[in-house]
């Protein structure tokens, strides 16, 4: 049953967060990679085929060029391609690159609000259900590439692990 308050709605179904960066970034890197041009593809191709303005592509390229995932060549014939076979560019790395991960080692030192450190550092079973969080989604991306994304088919991909697989820690 839903907690329902007139002043908070919750919804009632689920919803991943990701960030705009990371989800423009993949239908990029998604393009690039199902792209049968030799040449590359200029920022104003790329902007009018995945539907983010100029400047949000130019950004994000410049990230994923610094990251090694696509290269650029100046000039009449340039553009953007991958840096190297899709099957070879990993989305754990991928999405690390253009939003981090949910939790990090540091989490809870960087977020202790107006303390020098967490109230409930501890024992703390928020930094456990990050931990569990992270686990869950490191796990169905281990080993999913680029090139996976770009055979699948209607939104199908075969080398997930649904999440009652993984292994969580024990209640002890």
């Amino acid at each position: 049953m839903i907690f329902e308050s007139p002043s908070l709605k919750l919804k009632e179904y689920n919803e991943m967060k990701i960030t705009a960066q990371e989800e423009n970034g993949l239908r990029i890197l998604l393009h690039l990679a199902m792209s049968e041009k030799s040449q590359g593809e200029t920022i104003p191709e790329i902007s009018e085929k995945v539907g983010l303005t100029q400047a949000n592509v130019a950004k994000l390229c410049r990230i994923m060029r610094l990251a090694d995932f696509i290269t650029s060549t100046r000039g009449n014939a340039g553009g953007y391609l991958l840096a190297r076979d899709a099957e070879l560019i990993e989305l754990n790395k991928v999405l690390s690159v253009l939003g981090g991960r949910l939790f990090d080692d540091d989490f809870c030192e960087v977020r202790s609000g107006f303390s020098d450190c967490c109230d409930l550092e501890a024992d703390c079973s928020v930094r456990s259900l990050w931990q569990i969080l992270q686990n869950a989604v490191d796990a169905a991306l281990k080993n999913m590439t680029l090139g996976d994304l770009a055979t699948s088919r209607h939104g199908t991909l075969n080398r997930i692990t649904p999440v009652q697989q993984l292994d969580f820690p024990s209640k002890s």
